[in-house]
């Protein structure tokens, strides 16, 4: 069985965004850089099927984007894959879904890959889009969201949660596309013997160019920080009177609202 994993390298949120000098994205030259989150569930859960099967099939991890994405490839091969492969695309944040959606696929075509496994979406985009683009353009069915997951003799079958706790029990049989949703899995660290290996594993990388790459058909034509609003006001005193404050200053702001 050959299994590819997709993943996609994010800013970390915690970092400080600042609109770029264009005012059409953020500026990334200060940002903190790591895996998105959702695709470390479709590494792991990769991973645990690979071992599941005994260690037989072969695991690729792929990302898109420039020099920089190699780091979090190296990550995913730490967790247990076992060749990575990297787009190279300086402009890979100002493609589209469809774009990346198509790059993936043209890769993907013709390596005999039986089950792809992708994150639900990215943290930065959130668009949910690229996973179920790639298996329509492959023509493969998908299972999206997943918080539970087997695959046993040639049937994916898993879980997934919808509004008020239920789950939809779902199933297809491979070759098959799956999105993975945070609650499917405990995401493992990499130990340190563990990064001394994927040293030693094969990174390959692809230029843009070669797979064609599309025109992106959606684009962001301005960005800008939320407007500040007014400040708030904070009451203090003793606790039997703020009640009375607080009913003056409705009292005042309906009167002028009037």
């Amino acid at each position: 069985m050959k299994i590819l994993v997709c993943i996609k390298q994010v800013p970390d949120m915690e970092s400080k965004f600042k609109v770029n000098g264009t005012g059409d994205g953020y500026d990334t030259s200060d940002l903190a850089w790591r895996m998105n989150e959702y695709d470390e569930y479709a590494v792991e859960q990769a991973v645990q099927l690979k071992e599941q099967l005994g260690g037989e099939p072969e695991l690729t991890v792929l990302s898109i984007g420039p020099e920089r994405v190699k780091e979090t490839l190296k990550k995913a091969l730490a967790m247990g894959c076992d060749k990575a492969v990297q787009i190279a695309d300086e402009a890979s944040g100002q493609r589209d879904s469809f774009a990346i959606a198509a790059l993936i696929a043209r890769f993907a075509k013709d390596q005999g890959f039986e089950l792809i496994f992708t994150g639900m979406q990215s943290q930065d985009r959130g668009s949910a889009q690229v996973g179920v683009m790639v298996a329509e353009l492959l023509g493969l069915p998908s299972l999206t969201t997943l918080v539970e997951f087997a695959c046993v003799d040639g049937t994916v079958t898993g879980s997934r949660e919808l509004e008020g706790g239920i789950k939809a029990r779902v199933s297809c049989a491979t070759p098959s596309l799956v999105t993975c949703q945070l609650g499917l899995n405990t995401p493992r660290y990499p130990t340190l013997p563990n990064i001394m290996k994927a040293k030693k594993k094969e990174l390959l990388a692809i230029p843009v160019t070669d797979l064609r790459p599309e025109t992106a058909r959606l684009q962001t034509l301005s960005l800008a920080p939320p407007q500040k609003k007014g400040s708030g006001l904070i009451l203090e005193g003793d606790p039997s009177t703020l009640a009375d404050q607080l009913i003056q200053l409705l009292k005042e702001k309906t009167t002028v609202l009037a």
